[in-house]
């Protein structure tokens, strides 16, 4: 068997093509849509020159994957992680290209980052390396042409960093990157946005397909896994509206609730996660973790994911990384209870899981699972750099009220669009059958049209 070349770029476009097929069948004139999107505009690629603390010079790859500019400015985050090559920042490009499509907003899509690590590192050093990186990357963007914001790894202090070295490189003040601190351009709830995006769509699919698990039911048990961005912000909104979250993680281990984590603790956990801790911290008491206070009601383990640890579960929300959640996972959550996964990472589910999911859409019952894909559940962080784009533009900021009816807005119509698309065009969801569209199926086509009706106006070549 040939192994991929590109793995995660191969398995997303994979997921694209499948579910284009009832869609491209009716409509072969889009084939050449198909295959010319697929291609990334342009790839940029650069070393990265920095010195440490002790004054050694170092190197790391540096990337910017241009997608596709159909539909507005290239848009996605900078990613620092060591885990970082082409073939992740492609697929994370080409995901973004119809994720910011479904927000209705005027973005194209975008991704890049590093090989480097942040984590160890001093405030210097990131620093440092903020610098070398816009260097090069200054060349390549602008608020008319490609505005990057934050991804894993990146965060205000790092938007601050990279902002400062463009604006002396170029001697201008622009809206070029999103995440930015509220007194220098950045829109109010930006960090809060994804997780709370997520849990404006995910309410839409439990009003329509399990209403007794509503998040201000205190009986709702909801799984998270990830402890960063949007697991703390979609942790503590779920929390304030009155549902039960039983788990949050890292790289290490998974922290288990089973009565329910307190907003107490998740800060508690954003404080760990601000300084670099790790939640194995939590279940230590004593050196440097002499200040954490460990919950009476939880657990720690190390090295598992939350997904099998659980025994009973009504909604999963993946929100850490890119294949986080395996078929035999999906199988376990499927036997536990779950009736709403919702992606806040991105392509969070493998393959295999996805169609463990929609294997159990289409077999209907009290004991489907409605599946959500990244590209439409997790846009809303997107969706806010985008109006952070726009308070640039005009100079204003608006208030958090405005940006969060925006949000709750971007998301409502995100997912009607899924749905809609979806219930048209999911060939295994006749109308005679009491069956949910899939939603992935709908996210992908509806994303895709607008993307593909856009480039074959502009260039006739794609026609």
């Amino acid at each position: 068997m040939v192994q991929p070349v590109e793995p995660e770029f191969e398995q997303a476009l994979n997921e694209l093509t499948s579910t284009l097929q009832p869609f491209l069948k009716a409509n072969p004139e889009y084939q050449r849509a198909l295959e010319v999107v697929q291609l990334p505009e342009r790839v940029i690629q650069f070393r990265v020159i920095w010195e440490d603390d002790q004054g050694k010079l170092r190197v790391n790859r540096g990337y910017r994957v241009q997608y596709n500019s159909a539909l507005g400015p290239y848009k996605g985050g900078l990613r620092l992680h060591p885990t970082v090559n082409l073939s992740i920042l492609k697929f994370l490009g080409f995901e973004q290209t119809f994720k910011n499509a479904l927000t209705g907003l005027s973005m194209g899509g975008g991704k890049g980052g590093s090989d480097f690590d942040p984590k160890g590192k001093s405030d210097a050093e990131i620093r440092r390396f903020c610098q070398a990186f816009m260097q090069e990357l200054f060349r390549h963007i602008g608020k008319d042409t490609d505005v990057p914001a934050g991804d894993i790894g990146v965060g205000g202090r790092e938007i601050g960093y990279l902002f400062g070295a463009y604006r002396k490189l170029r001697n201008e003040w622009t809206g070029v990157l999103t995440g930015k601190g509220n007194d220098w351009g950045g829109s109010p709830i930006r960090p809060e946005a994804t997780g709370y995006g997520l849990v404006y769509y995910v309410n839409h699919m439990i009003e329509k397909s399990c209403s007794q698990y509503a998040f201000s039911n205190p009986s709702t048990l909801v799984a998270i896994s990830g402890s960063g961005n949007v697991a703390q912000y979609a942790a503590l909104k779920i929390i304030t509206l009155g549902g039960t979250v039983l788990s949050l993680s890292d790289s290490h281990g998974s922290i288990i609730a089973p009565k329910g984590l307190t907003c107490e603790d998740v800060k508690q956990i954003m404080a760990l996660k601000l300084r670099g801790g790790t939640l194995a911290e939590l279940s230590q008491s004593t050196g440097k973790n002499k200040n954490c206070k460990p919950g009476p009601s939880w657990t720690y383990h190390a090295g598992k994911r939350p997904w099998t640890l659980l025994e009973r579960v009504h909604v999963v929300l993946p929100c850490a990384t890119q294949n986080e959640v395996s078929g035999e996972e999906a199988e376990f959550l499927v036997k536990s209870g779950a009736r709403i996964v919702a992606e806040g990472s991105n392509m969070g589910c493998t393959q295999a899981a996805i169609d463990v999911f929609e294997a159990s859409r289409v077999k209907g019952g009290s004991n489907a699972v409605w599946y959500a894909p990244g590209k439409a559940s997790n846009c809303g962080g997107v969706a806010v750099s985008g109006l952070e784009m726009a308070q640039n533009s005009q100079r204003m900021t608006w208030t958090s009220e405005e940006v969060d009816s925006k949000l709750n807005k971007i998301m409502t119509d995100c997912y009607n669009t899924c749905y809609a698309v979806g219930e048209k065009w999911s060939a295994d969801t006749p109308a005679a059958k009491n069956v949910l569209p899939s939603l992935v199926t709908g996210a992908n086509i509806a994303g895709f049209i607008k993307v593909a009706d856009a480039m074959r106006v502009q260039e006739s070549r794609v026609a």
